[in-house]
């Protein structure tokens, strides 16, 4: 996510009913989740994240390529069901907190961390991956996306968070003056996205909205 407020574009009953349903995480996941909560770290939503775990399990995923740590509880989560995480993140206020969380996951040896800007990062990868989790600037997910389909392999999944930016990507009823910029390129994102020949895509109405897309 972008900042320190959690969008969700459900109704709070919906996603207050989902979250009891969700199995409860135990140790350092859940000590990450209630040290995002008390410190307003913006994490992925659990329901998204389930819904993540679920997808890696299911298709059997070996390597990931997210972009976006903040404080490593995606990347713990993904490694967890067996990936090899290669992950970015720019922000030493993030970075303090998410080198020390994946040493005591125990997990130095699954997951690598770059440090710096996406945009200066990706050009120098050259891993092909699995499934790439992209949840960081949102303004940039148009400049990440010819970085993920060099490095997406056939078959593999690129599952894009927070499209529907609690829901003013979707209706102009909603969008606030000082988010324009980022609800159009939102919308031009998508739009690439939906009409990539190369990629079959769904938008699904989880946590902030995600797009799941499969590369054919």
């Amino acid at each position: 996510m972008e900042n320190n407020e959690e969008h969700n574009i459900n109704h709070e009953y919906i996603t207050r009913y989902i979250r009891r349903t969700l199995k409860k995480n135990e140790g350092l996941l859940s000590e990450i989740e209630q040290f995002a909560k008390e410190n307003e770290v913006p994490i992925a939503q659990p329901e998204t994240m389930r819904f993540i775990e679920v997808l890696l399990k299911s298709t059997r995923v070996k390597s990931v390529l997210e972009i976006g740590s903040a404080i490593g509880y995606s990347a713990i989560s993904m490694a967890n069901c067996g990936a090899d995480v290669t992950t970015i993140e720019r922000d030493e206020n993030m970075l303090i907190h998410l080198i020390p969380n994946i040493e005591k996951a125990g997990l130095s040896d699954k997951i690598t961390v770059h440090k710096g800007d996406a945009l200066e990062i990706l050009p120098l990868l050259n891993g092909k991956y699995d499934f790439i989790f992209v949840d960081a600037a949102k303004g940039q997910y148009l400049e990440f996306f010819p970085h993920c389909m060099r490095m997406l392999r056939k078959g593999g999944i690129l599952f894009s968070d927070n499209v529907l930016y609690k829901g003013m990507v979707a209706t102009d009823e909603l969008a606030i003056r000082r988010k324009i910029t980022i609800i159009r390129r939102l919308r031009k994102y998508l739009d690439e996205i939906c009409s990539c020949e190369e990629l079959d895509t769904a938008l699904v109405p989880i946590g902030d909205g995600a797009a799941i897309s499969y590369r054919k």
